[in-house]
């Protein structure tokens, strides 16, 4: 069995971790004088912002469980130089790996688009190319799930409340859990800031934080006891593990 946990600001025993693909793409154009002669010129730039805009308004119609993230981290050089090339990079999510590759398709799709409506020659280069996803969503088993909530009330944690699991962010642990048993609780440390932020990053350093943190590490070790000591509980894991990983499977 493989076991993580992770800070946040609520206490979620088997968040939605969604599955993930990113890609990278490289318009092509051509530079000319953007004062002189900016007619035999084509636009980079352009096919950037294109995709860009198409990814925005293609929003409204997601799926609420779906996302897509972009930004273009290279758009020219100087204003006076029509740009000739132009990069993005592009991040995709949903709940399994089908609907990555869904999106996956739109995105092509898109950038596809742009090029042909700039005039621009485009390469799109996904981290995944022989599977849907990068990072697939995590398979919380069960079993595992209400041992670790059991040993966990048990230390009487001083922000015990547990949230409705709700969509977060994006791991490998998915892959993981598509071969193991696995799990992968969120816990509060206390705080008001939602995690990968500077305020985050503040209250993870305090001490209420840290006893936070210390309750969930034993928590999970007590889980790590019972799975090596009882041979009849890691039967009923693994059988749990099968039956969803085939359920995940069929979607």
């Amino acid at each position: 069995v493989c076991m993580m946990v992770h800070p946040d600001l609520e206490n979620m025993l088997a968040p939605i971790i969604l599955a993930t693909n990113r890609a990278t793409v490289t318009f092509t154009g051509r530079a000319a004088h953007a004062g002189a002669a900016p007619w035999d010129g084509v636009n980079a730039l352009d096919a950037a912002v294109s995709a860009y805009t198409s990814l925005s308004m293609m929003r409204q119609h997601l799926r609420p469980d779906m996302r897509v993230h972009a930004v273009i981290t290279d758009g020219g050089v100087k204003p006076s130089i029509v740009p000739e090339t132009s990069t993005m990079l592009l991040q995709v999510r949903a709940t399994t790996d089908a609907q990555v590759a869904v999106l996956k398709d739109k995105l092509t799709a898109i950038v596809q688009a742009a090029a042909l409506a700039t005039g621009c020659e485009y390469e799109l280069e996904y981290q995944a190319q022989d599977r849907a996803a990068h990072y697939s969503n995590v398979i919380h088993n069960t079993h595992l799930c209400n041992l670790y909530r059991k040993h966990w009330l048990s230390r009487k944690p001083q922000f015990a409340e547990i949230v409705e699991d709700r969509v977060l962010v994006s791991t490998d642990m998915g892959n993981v859990s598509y071969v193991v048993p696995a799990i992968h609780p969120m816990f509060s440390v206390g705080g008001t800031a939602h995690l990968h932020t500077r305020d985050f990053t503040a209250e993870a350093m305090t001490p209420k934080a840290h006893a936070a943190t210390r309750c969930v590490s034993k928590s999970v070790a007590a889980v790590g006891w019972d799975v090596l000591t009882n041979r009849e509980l890691l039967k009923e894991i693994k059988d749990c593990f099968q039956k969803q990983l085939a359920s995940a499977k069929a979607v």
